[in-house]
């Protein structure tokens, strides 16, 4: 969890520092120090924001995987029902006849 929220908010480091190398200002001046944990926020934020949208995610997927198994135990269940009732009648039948 951790490490989503510390990349992003690195992300938001590596923007200031490639805005400020694209300006061609220098990278550390006084006024603008500031700016440095506004941007490292920003993307902390979002990594943040990523997080909860994963784990959301993830757990519509995981209700759906489970959906679809009980579907398919449902199915198997009546099919194994049907199918057994066929072969006893079957059976029954070759019986009476022989």
């Amino acid at each position: 969890m951790v490490h989503k929220v510390l990349f992003w908010s690195g992300f938001g480091l590596a923007v200031r520092v490639w805005q400020l190398g694209i300006e061609m200002r220098p990278f550390f001046n006084k006024e603008s120090l500031w700016a440095y944990p506004f941007y490292a926020g920003i993307g902390g934020s979002f990594g943040y924001y990523l997080l909860g949208v994963e784990q959301r995610q993830m757990r519509i997927l995981a209700d759906r995987r489970d959906s679809l198994l009980e579907k398919r135990r449902r199915r198997a269940e009546r099919e194994a029902g049907v199918g057994g009732a066929e072969k006893s009648e079957a059976g029954g039948i070759l019986a009476s006849t022989s």
